[in-house]
Protein backbone atom coordinates (compact mmCIF):
# COMPACT_ATOMS: atom_id res chain seq x y z
CA UNK A 1 0.00 0.00 0.00
CA UNK A 2 1.26 3.46 -0.82
CA UNK A 3 1.96 5.52 2.30
CA UNK A 4 0.62 8.99 2.87
CA UNK A 5 2.84 11.68 1.46
CA UNK A 6 4.18 9.42 -1.32
CA UNK A 7 4.73 10.28 -4.95
CA UNK A 8 1.53 8.56 -6.03
CA UNK A 9 -0.21 11.84 -6.73
CA UNK A 10 -2.81 11.65 -9.50
CA UNK A 11 -3.24 14.25 -12.16
CA UNK A 12 -6.70 14.95 -13.52
CA UNK A 13 -5.92 17.42 -16.26
CA UNK A 14 -6.76 20.42 -14.09
CA UNK A 15 -4.90 23.05 -12.19
CA UNK A 16 -2.24 22.24 -9.65
CA UNK A 17 -2.96 20.79 -6.25
CA UNK A 18 -4.59 23.13 -3.82
CA UNK A 19 -2.73 21.54 -0.95
CA UNK A 20 -5.57 21.79 1.54
CA UNK A 21 -6.13 19.45 4.39
CA UNK A 22 -6.02 21.58 7.45
CA UNK A 23 -4.00 20.99 10.56
CA UNK A 24 -6.22 19.42 13.14
CA UNK A 25 -6.35 21.15 16.51
CA UNK A 26 -7.10 18.89 19.42
CA UNK A 27 -9.89 19.80 21.76
CA UNK A 28 -12.38 18.50 24.25
CA UNK A 29 -16.12 18.15 24.38
CA UNK A 30 -18.99 16.02 23.18
CA UNK A 31 -18.90 13.34 20.53
CA UNK A 32 -19.15 14.38 16.93
CA UNK A 33 -18.30 18.04 17.54
CA UNK A 34 -15.51 19.55 15.42
CA UNK A 35 -12.30 19.84 17.37
CA UNK A 36 -13.16 16.95 19.67
CA UNK A 37 -12.02 13.38 19.91
CA UNK A 38 -9.20 11.11 20.91
CA UNK A 39 -5.49 11.74 20.89
CA UNK A 40 -4.89 11.02 17.21
CA UNK A 41 -1.89 11.95 15.08
CA UNK A 42 -1.41 15.50 13.95
CA UNK A 43 -3.02 16.00 10.56
CA UNK A 44 -0.89 16.37 7.44
CA UNK A 45 -1.68 17.97 4.10
CA UNK A 46 -3.43 15.77 1.56
CA UNK A 47 -1.28 15.66 -1.58
CA UNK A 48 -3.84 13.98 -3.84
CA UNK A 49 -6.06 15.73 -6.30
CA UNK A 50 -9.68 15.51 -5.07
CA UNK A 51 -10.80 13.63 -8.21
CA UNK A 52 -9.03 10.77 -10.00
CA UNK A 53 -9.82 9.25 -13.37
CA UNK A 54 -10.78 5.65 -14.02
CA UNK A 55 -7.52 5.24 -15.98
CA UNK A 56 -5.58 6.37 -12.93
CA UNK A 57 -7.53 3.90 -10.79
CA UNK A 58 -6.73 1.01 -13.13
CA UNK A 59 -3.04 1.91 -13.00
CA UNK A 60 -3.01 2.06 -9.19
CA UNK A 61 -5.76 -0.41 -8.36
CA UNK A 62 -3.59 -2.58 -6.11
CA UNK A 63 -2.36 0.45 -4.18
CA UNK A 64 -5.70 1.86 -3.00
CA UNK A 65 -8.77 0.86 -1.04
CA UNK A 66 -11.97 1.35 -3.01
CA UNK A 67 -15.05 2.46 -1.08
CA UNK A 68 -18.64 2.24 -2.38
CA UNK A 69 -20.97 4.74 -0.68
CA UNK A 70 -24.28 4.34 -2.45
CA UNK A 71 -27.14 5.91 -0.50
CA UNK A 72 -30.61 7.01 -1.56
CA UNK A 73 -32.62 9.94 -0.23
CA UNK A 74 -35.89 8.07 -0.85
CA UNK A 75 -35.01 5.55 1.83
CA UNK A 76 -33.85 2.65 -0.33
CA UNK A 77 -30.87 0.92 1.28
CA UNK A 78 -27.59 1.16 -0.61
CA UNK A 79 -26.14 -2.22 0.30
CA UNK A 80 -28.42 -4.26 -2.02
CA UNK A 81 -27.27 -2.09 -4.92
CA UNK A 82 -23.67 -2.70 -3.89
CA UNK A 83 -24.25 -6.46 -3.71
CA UNK A 84 -25.90 -6.43 -7.14
CA UNK A 85 -22.76 -5.01 -8.73
CA UNK A 86 -19.75 -2.99 -7.60
CA UNK A 87 -16.23 -2.25 -8.74
CA UNK A 88 -14.16 -5.34 -7.92
CA UNK A 89 -12.74 -5.36 -4.42
CA UNK A 90 -14.66 -2.32 -3.17
CA UNK A 91 -15.81 -2.27 0.44
CA UNK A 92 -19.24 -0.89 1.25
CA UNK A 93 -19.25 2.12 3.59
CA UNK A 94 -22.62 2.94 5.10
CA UNK A 95 -23.19 6.70 5.33
CA UNK A 96 -25.41 6.46 8.40
CA UNK A 97 -23.13 4.03 10.22
CA UNK A 98 -19.60 5.22 9.54
CA UNK A 99 -19.98 8.92 8.73
CA UNK A 100 -22.92 9.96 10.94
CA UNK A 101 -23.57 9.83 14.67
CA UNK A 102 -26.63 7.80 15.81
CA UNK A 103 -29.43 10.08 16.99
CA UNK A 104 -33.07 9.91 18.05
CA UNK A 105 -34.27 13.03 16.27
CA UNK A 106 -33.03 15.33 13.52
CA UNK A 107 -32.67 18.48 15.60
CA UNK A 108 -28.94 18.54 14.84
CA UNK A 109 -29.57 17.53 11.25
CA UNK A 110 -30.28 14.26 9.51
CA UNK A 111 -26.61 13.27 9.36
CA UNK A 112 -24.80 14.75 12.37
CA UNK A 113 -21.07 14.26 12.23
CA UNK A 114 -19.79 10.96 13.58
CA UNK A 115 -17.43 11.23 16.52
CA UNK A 116 -13.78 10.73 15.58
CA UNK A 117 -13.84 7.51 17.58
CA UNK A 118 -16.85 6.14 15.72
CA UNK A 119 -15.41 7.15 12.36
CA UNK A 120 -12.10 5.45 13.15
CA UNK A 121 -13.70 2.27 14.53
CA UNK A 122 -16.01 1.86 11.54
CA UNK A 123 -13.28 2.38 8.95
CA UNK A 124 -10.83 0.18 10.82
CA UNK A 125 -13.41 -2.62 10.96
CA UNK A 126 -13.73 -2.38 7.17
CA UNK A 127 -10.00 -2.85 6.79
CA UNK A 128 -9.15 0.79 6.08
CA UNK A 129 -5.99 1.77 7.92
CA UNK A 130 -4.02 4.91 8.66
CA UNK A 131 -1.65 4.44 5.71
CA UNK A 132 -4.28 3.48 3.13
CA UNK A 133 -5.08 5.59 0.10
CA UNK A 134 -8.87 5.66 -0.39
CA UNK A 135 -10.78 6.18 -3.64
CA UNK A 136 -14.53 6.49 -3.11
CA UNK A 137 -17.48 6.43 -5.47
CA UNK A 138 -21.26 6.21 -5.67
CA UNK A 139 -23.78 6.23 -8.50
CA UNK A 140 -24.77 9.91 -8.31
CA UNK A 141 -21.71 11.85 -9.36
CA UNK A 142 -19.88 11.50 -6.06
CA UNK A 143 -22.20 13.71 -4.00
CA UNK A 144 -22.52 11.03 -1.29
CA UNK A 145 -19.00 9.62 -1.43
CA UNK A 146 -17.67 13.16 -1.10
CA UNK A 147 -18.34 13.16 2.64
CA UNK A 148 -15.93 10.29 3.25
CA UNK A 149 -13.30 11.79 0.98
CA UNK A 150 -13.56 15.25 2.53
CA UNK A 151 -13.39 13.93 6.10
CA UNK A 152 -10.31 11.90 5.28
CA UNK A 153 -8.61 14.79 3.52
CA UNK A 154 -9.14 17.32 6.33
CA UNK A 155 -7.58 14.92 8.83
CA UNK A 156 -4.51 14.16 6.73
CA UNK A 157 -5.70 11.13 4.78
CA UNK A 158 -4.92 10.53 1.12
CA UNK A 159 -8.35 10.24 -0.50
CA UNK A 160 -10.12 11.17 -3.72
CA UNK A 161 -13.38 10.69 -5.58
CA UNK A 162 -13.49 8.45 -8.63
CA UNK A 163 -14.43 10.81 -11.45
CA UNK A 164 -17.54 9.43 -13.12
CA UNK A 165 -18.31 7.14 -10.19
CA UNK A 166 -19.73 3.69 -10.73
CA UNK A 167 -20.68 4.57 -14.31
CA UNK A 168 -17.03 5.03 -15.25
CA UNK A 169 -16.37 1.32 -14.73
CA UNK A 170 -17.63 -1.07 -17.45
CA UNK A 171 -20.77 -2.82 -16.25
CA UNK A 172 -19.56 -6.17 -17.59
CA UNK A 173 -16.59 -5.97 -15.21
CA UNK A 174 -18.59 -5.32 -12.04
CA UNK A 175 -18.28 -7.80 -9.21
CA UNK A 176 -21.63 -9.46 -8.48
CA UNK A 177 -20.83 -10.93 -5.11
CA UNK A 178 -19.52 -9.56 -1.85
CA UNK A 179 -15.72 -9.82 -1.83
CA UNK A 180 -13.89 -11.42 1.09
CA UNK A 181 -13.70 -9.08 4.06
CA UNK A 182 -10.48 -7.15 4.46
CA UNK A 183 -8.63 -7.83 7.73
CA UNK A 184 -9.38 -5.20 10.39
CA UNK A 185 -6.89 -2.35 10.33
CA UNK A 186 -5.59 0.29 12.70
CA UNK A 187 -7.28 3.62 11.99
CA UNK A 188 -6.43 6.25 14.57
CA UNK A 189 -9.11 8.67 15.73
CA UNK A 190 -8.18 12.28 15.06
CA UNK A 191 -10.02 15.37 16.25
CA UNK A 192 -12.11 17.11 13.60
CA UNK A 193 -10.27 20.38 12.88
CA UNK A 194 -12.42 23.26 14.12
CA UNK A 195 -11.28 25.62 11.39
CA UNK A 196 -12.89 23.46 8.71
CA UNK A 197 -16.40 23.73 10.15
CA UNK A 198 -19.00 26.45 10.68
CA UNK A 199 -21.47 26.50 13.58
CA UNK A 200 -25.15 27.36 13.25
CA UNK A 201 -24.97 30.47 15.41
CA UNK A 202 -22.40 32.22 13.24
CA UNK A 203 -24.40 31.92 10.02
CA UNK A 204 -26.69 34.86 10.67
CA UNK A 205 -23.78 37.27 11.00
CA UNK A 206 -21.03 35.79 8.85
CA UNK A 207 -19.38 37.74 6.06
CA UNK A 208 -18.29 34.49 4.40
CA UNK A 209 -20.05 33.49 1.20
CA UNK A 210 -22.59 30.78 2.06
CA UNK A 211 -23.37 28.33 -0.73
CA UNK A 212 -26.26 25.86 -0.78
CA UNK A 213 -25.55 22.66 -2.73
CA UNK A 214 -29.20 21.60 -3.13
CA UNK A 215 -31.15 21.91 -6.36
CA UNK A 216 -32.77 25.20 -7.29
CA UNK A 217 -36.31 24.07 -6.50
CA UNK A 218 -35.60 23.23 -2.87
CA UNK A 219 -33.45 26.35 -2.47
CA UNK A 220 -36.25 28.62 -3.69
CA UNK A 221 -38.96 27.09 -1.49
CA UNK A 222 -40.30 24.30 -3.69
CA UNK A 223 -41.49 20.98 -2.27
CA UNK A 224 -39.00 19.48 0.15
CA UNK A 225 -39.36 15.71 0.54
CA UNK A 226 -37.32 15.35 3.72
CA UNK A 227 -37.23 18.57 5.76
CA UNK A 228 -40.06 20.45 7.53
CA UNK A 229 -39.67 23.89 5.92
CA UNK A 230 -38.71 24.92 2.41
CA UNK A 231 -36.30 27.62 1.36
CA UNK A 232 -32.76 28.51 2.34
CA UNK A 233 -30.66 30.30 4.94
CA UNK A 234 -30.95 34.06 4.37
CA UNK A 235 -27.95 35.36 2.47
CA UNK A 236 -27.02 31.98 0.98
CA UNK A 237 -26.32 31.58 -2.74
CA UNK A 238 -27.38 28.53 -4.71
CA UNK A 239 -24.58 26.48 -6.26
CA UNK A 240 -26.22 23.10 -7.04
CA UNK A 241 -23.35 20.69 -6.77
CA UNK A 242 -24.82 18.15 -9.18
CA UNK A 243 -24.48 20.80 -11.89
CA UNK A 244 -20.70 20.49 -11.63
CA UNK A 245 -21.12 17.14 -13.38
CA UNK A 246 -20.98 17.42 -17.17
CA UNK A 247 -23.10 15.49 -19.68
CA UNK A 248 -20.45 12.77 -19.88
CA UNK A 249 -20.79 12.12 -16.15
CA UNK A 250 -17.40 13.63 -15.29
CA UNK A 251 -16.60 16.60 -13.07
CA UNK A 252 -16.17 19.88 -14.89
CA UNK A 253 -12.74 21.17 -15.77
CA UNK A 254 -11.22 23.65 -13.28
CA UNK A 255 -11.85 26.58 -15.61
CA UNK A 256 -15.53 25.74 -15.84
CA UNK A 257 -15.78 25.31 -12.08
CA UNK A 258 -14.14 28.67 -11.51
CA UNK A 259 -16.73 30.28 -13.79
CA UNK A 260 -19.59 28.71 -11.83
CA UNK A 261 -18.18 29.75 -8.48
CA UNK A 262 -17.39 33.25 -9.75
CA UNK A 263 -21.07 33.65 -10.62
CA UNK A 264 -21.77 33.11 -6.91
CA UNK A 265 -19.16 35.70 -5.92
CA UNK A 266 -16.38 33.25 -5.12
CA UNK A 267 -12.85 33.97 -6.29
CA UNK A 268 -9.49 32.67 -5.07
CA UNK A 269 -9.25 33.26 -1.34
CA UNK A 270 -12.94 34.03 -0.79
CA UNK A 271 -14.04 32.58 2.57
CA UNK A 272 -16.78 30.01 1.88
CA UNK A 273 -19.25 28.10 4.02
CA UNK A 274 -20.88 25.15 2.26
CA UNK A 275 -24.14 23.52 3.26
CA UNK A 276 -26.82 21.32 1.71
CA UNK A 277 -29.66 19.24 3.15
CA UNK A 278 -27.70 17.32 5.75
CA UNK A 279 -23.99 18.06 5.37
CA UNK A 280 -23.27 15.40 2.75
CA UNK A 281 -23.45 16.81 -0.78
CA UNK A 282 -22.04 20.09 0.57
CA UNK A 283 -18.73 18.22 0.75
CA UNK A 284 -18.87 17.78 -3.02
CA UNK A 285 -18.97 21.55 -3.42
CA UNK A 286 -15.94 21.80 -1.13
CA UNK A 287 -14.01 19.27 -3.23
CA UNK A 288 -15.02 21.16 -6.37
CA UNK A 289 -13.62 24.34 -4.78
CA UNK A 290 -10.32 22.51 -4.28
CA UNK A 291 -10.30 21.29 -7.87
CA UNK A 292 -10.90 24.85 -9.05
CA UNK A 293 -7.97 26.08 -6.96
CA UNK A 294 -10.17 28.41 -4.93
CA UNK A 295 -9.33 27.31 -1.39
CA UNK A 296 -10.62 24.86 1.18
CA UNK A 297 -13.91 26.32 2.48
CA UNK A 298 -15.82 25.22 5.60
CA UNK A 299 -18.70 22.83 6.15
CA UNK A 300 -21.88 23.56 8.08
CA UNK A 301 -22.68 19.98 9.04
CA UNK A 302 -26.25 20.43 10.29
CA UNK A 303 -27.20 22.18 7.05
CA UNK A 304 -30.81 22.83 6.08
CA UNK A 305 -32.10 19.81 8.02
CA UNK A 306 -30.91 21.42 11.27
CA UNK A 307 -31.71 25.03 10.37
CA UNK A 308 -35.25 24.28 9.14
CA UNK A 309 -36.15 22.39 12.34
CA UNK A 310 -35.47 25.38 14.55
CA UNK A 311 -38.52 27.67 14.43
CA UNK A 312 -36.39 30.59 15.64
CA UNK A 313 -34.33 30.54 12.45
CA UNK A 314 -35.53 32.73 9.56
CA UNK A 315 -35.87 31.37 6.06
CA UNK A 316 -35.69 32.93 2.62
CA UNK A 317 -37.14 31.86 -0.73
CA UNK A 318 -35.80 34.58 -3.04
Amino acid sequence: MVPRGSDMTPGTGGAGRSGTGGAGRSGTGGAGRPGTGGAGRSATVCSMEPFVSVDWLREHRDEVVLADLRFYLDGRPGRPAYEAGHIPGAVYVELEEALSEPHQDDLRGRHPLASPQRFAAQLGALGIGDADVVVAYDDCGGVIAARLVWLLRITGGQAALLDGGLGAWPERELERQTPPARPPAQFTARPWPRERFAAIDELGQTTDVMIDARDSSRFHGGPDPVDPRSGHIPGARNVPTREHIEADGLIGQPERLRERFAAAGILAGTPVISYCGSGVSACHNLLALERAGLGPGRLYVGSWSEWSRDPRRPIATD
